[in-house]
């Protein structure tokens, strides 16, 4: 009888208050004013039902320097974690960030050499080589599980998020808004388009 009287209980809480249900993925495609797919733009779903957490995405947290350019270009990461800079070519790098979220300095080393630096602020980290001025890459650091960045058609898929209100943000370096983002509110659902303009 007890127990009836505790399921009877539980079944008249509102869904939000017992759990949170999660969406379908989220299909986000970026691109400019002409319409033309953006590649490499991140893009974030900020979900306020989202219960924290350890963060783990599906890639490495790992930075290549090969050819004398960054590999990948842009890497997406969850704030606190550590980067690997391993340096595949024949020459030595130095790797430098003057942006606000990871100011930093990594000597130079040499090939099959790796260093490494945490991250431990959420945003963007425009990172150089003080050797090799043409080389540039990026971080964007994050405080979600639901975030990527787009392929070449300027896709990107999210998935797992709680359903309902979100805020949804599209990060890229050459985004012409104030620190490179812009962001809208959606339902955590479907596919929808985001449309930004490039320097």
């Amino acid at each position: 009888m007890r127990i009836l009287t505790v399921l009877a209980v539980l079944l008249a809480l509102p869904v939000s208050i017992a759990w949170a249900a999660t969406s379908g993925p989220v299909r986000v495609q970026v691109v400019d004013e002409r319409g033309v797919p953006v590649r490499d733009a991140v893009v974030e779903l900020d979900a306020p039902t989202w219960r924290g957490g350890r963060i783990a995405f599906p890639w490495r947290a790992a930075m290549a320097q090969r050819e004398e350019q960054f590999v990948p270009g842009t890497l997406v990461i969850a704030r606190g974690s550590t980067v690997a800079f391993p340096n595949l070519d024949k020459v030595r790098h130095s790797i430098y960030s003057f942006s606000k979220p990871a100011r930093f300095e990594i000597d130079l080393y040499g090939r099959d050499q790796t260093r490494s630096h945490t991250f431990s602020v959420a945003g963007a980290v425009a990172l150089g080589c003080n050797i090799h001025d043409t080389m540039r890459g990026y971080i964007r650091v994050v405080d979600t599980p639901f975030a990527g960045k787009t392929d070449a058609n300027g896709y990107v898929t999210l998935i797992g998020a709680p359903s309902g209100a979100a805020r949804l943000t599209v990060w890229h370096p050459r985004l012409r808004a104030p620190g490179g983002e812009m962001s809208k509110q959606i339902t955590a659902s479907g596919n929808h388009k985001f449309a930004v303009r490039l320097r």
